[in-house]
Parts: C-alpha cells; structure tokens; sequence
C-alpha cells in the first residue's frame, strides 16, 4: 500500500516519495490524546478503555506506562509553560499537571454543575485554555463512568488565564469533539462527532473567527469528515487540517477541499505533530500508535 493518497495536486508537496507509514506499538484498547515533548524526545498518549497514559520514547522505541490509573484520560496538550494539560473522563475534569508532579485542577464545574466528560484541549498563545465537553466519557462505564449530565449540553469551554474564570465559548454543537487553532490564532476549529451515534447529526468541523478578546465570532462548516467522524485533528503551517477519519488520515486544505489521505489499516481516532522539526505525524489509531514523516510541521506548539 502506498503511504500517500494525492487526491489533489496541492497535496503531493506535503509527501515525501521515500518514506513508509511506522507501526511503532500495539495493544491499546482505544488509543488517543497524542501530544509532543520535545524537551524528552517522546509522545504521551492515552489508552481510555485501559485508565493509562502511555510515554512512547524516540531515542529508544520503547513505551512505558507514564500515569496509571489516568482517570480514564482523553485528550493532552501542553501549556505556554511547557505543562501538560489533560482531560480527564472520570473525574470529569482538566487538570494541569506541575514540574514537581502535582495534579492542580483547571476546571471540573461550571455555575456549579460538574462538567460531562471533557474530551479535547488546546492552549492560545495568550494562555487561556480552550476544551471541549460532550458526554462520551460518561455514557458507558467503558470510557469513565456512567452518568447523567448535569449541564444538560454539550459546550465548549474557555478557562481565562487571568483568574481562571470559566466560561462558554460555543453552545451550539452536538458533540464538541477536536480542537486546534489556524497557524495566526485568528481562527479555532472544532469538530462536531454527533454523527457518532446519531447518523442524522453532524460529521463536520467548523471554523470561529477569535475576537481580541478571546471570544467566539460567527461559524462555517469547513468540510465534513467520511468516512467515519471527525475526532481530533491538527494543523500544519500552511493552514492545512490533518483530521481522524474512519479510513485514515484525511489532509483537508484551509479552503475544506479533501486534497490528500494517508491509509491507516484502522479507525482513526487522533493525531498530533512531533519530532525534532515538527514533521513527523504521530497517528493514534484505536489499538496501535503509528507515525510517517511529511513535507510540513505543525503549527500548534508550547
């Protein structure tokens, strides 16, 4: 099989003609949440159904377990300050954690209601942090813990970096799901899965225009994501969305034009850029971590 499919012409300057798609570890139950330190030349993902954070090491090739239990932990990102970020399905809460190890909690209540389960976060450059909160983790035992939603919605959430304060930013969606911002800020992309379960409701990702004042303005559908959803996803340099799908990797181009696929022998569930020069996508497929080198970076970074 070949590692690229160019369904577009602009696509084929994103590939690299020598390289092959690396299976670097199996045996998860549902792998996601990817998210690259540099700074320790290694990936930390999440196993949800297995309540694990997984490290994958370059230097050495090895993984080993990082944090276990994890709180049934979803998606991770980094902080200005170079800390991670998780989602947590179990407690239902984001929580930061410190140099020194400590757990110190983002956010796990709004006007007093726990929050559903969040899912995907990411951090702007101003510091404010930016996650979603559909109901996944908590409509099964299987991801977290089965429970009712005391929202009653599904939102997606703004922690100011200033006094922490949450509010929420989009209210509007079925189920919120990845996040990423276009290389300026000026834009925020979110997936909406609700597809997944309900065929009737959305596959897409939209894109928000970011106010100087870290609000939301007005939305477009940029592309809907099939097979499959749209779960989480990445943007390199040039505006491109790298984004899950059900039959691989899918390169949507800034104008939501499918230019490009890379072939995943699974689902897909979330991707993130890494390596030395940010140019080596990390797929997370639901059992098996992979990775393959391509002709961009990515523009998210700590």
């Amino acid at each position: 099989m070949e590692p690229f499919e160019i369904l577009d012409e602009r696509f084929r300057r994103y590939t690299i003609p020598i390289v092959w798609l690396e299976k670097l570890y199996s045996g998860m139950r549902w792998a996601e949440g990817p998210v690259w330190f540099a700074d320790l030349r290694s990936l930390i993902f999440s196993d949800i159904p297995n309540n694990r954070m997984l490290r994958w090491d370059e230097e050495t090739g090895q993984v080993a377990i990082f944090r276990a239990p994890s709180h049934f932990s979803n998606g991770n990102t980094r902080d200005r300050q170079g800390r991670l970020i998780t989602c947590e399905h179990e407690t239902r809460r984001v929580t930061r954690t410190e140099w020194d190890g400590s757990v110190t909690v983002i956010a796990e209540r709004y006007q007093g209601k726990r929050l559903n389960a969040p899912n995907d976060v990411v951090v702007r450059s101003d510091d404010s942090i930016w996650f979603t909160d559909p109901v996944y983790g908590i409509s099964a035992e299987y991801e977290g813990g089965k429970a009712e939603s005391e929202i009653g919605n599904c939102n997606v959430y703004r922690v100011d970096p200033r006094d922490g304060h949450l509010r929420v930013a989009a209210d509007d969606f079925s189920r919120p799901n990845g996040l990423a911002f276009s290389p300026d800020e000026r834009s925020l992309y979110i997936a909406d899965s609700g597809f997944w379960p309900d065929p009737s409701k959305p596959h897409h990702i939209r894109a928000f225009s970011v106010g100087g004042d870290g609000r939301l303005g007005g939305s477009r559908v940029v592309c809907e994501v099939s097979p499959g959803i749209p779960d989480g996803f990445r943007v390199d340099m040039d505006g491109n969305i790298w984004t899950s799908s059900g039959n691989g990797v899918q390169c949507i181009s800034p104008e939501g034009a499918l230019i490009g696929r890379i072939p995943i022998p699974e689902k897909v569930a979330n991707v993130a850029f890494g390596g030395a020069k940010r140019n080596r996508l990390f797929i997370c497929g639901h059992t098996s971590l992979y990775s393959i080198f391509v002709n961009t970076s990515g523009a998210q970074r700590p």
